[in-house]
């Protein structure tokens, strides 16, 4: 994260700095990186697998 969007960057405020932190956390390290815990698959990926298995058992 570091590398990807605080490095180098001067914030003029705490608000804007976490501003920026969260964005990065909703928009990308939640949604768009691969989670151990999900079988090393996106988030979406996870979610649109389990509703296929639910119809299947339906």
């Amino acid at each position: 994260m570091k590398k990807d969007v605080i490095y180098g960057i001067r914030f003029k405020t705490k608000k804007e700095t976490r501003k920026v932190i969260i964005n990065y956390i909703e928009g990308f390290y939640n949604s768009r990186r691969l989670h151990s815990s999900l079988g090393y698959k996106l988030p979406r990926e996870y979610i649109n697998d389990y509703y296929k298995n639910e119809k299947k058992v339906a």
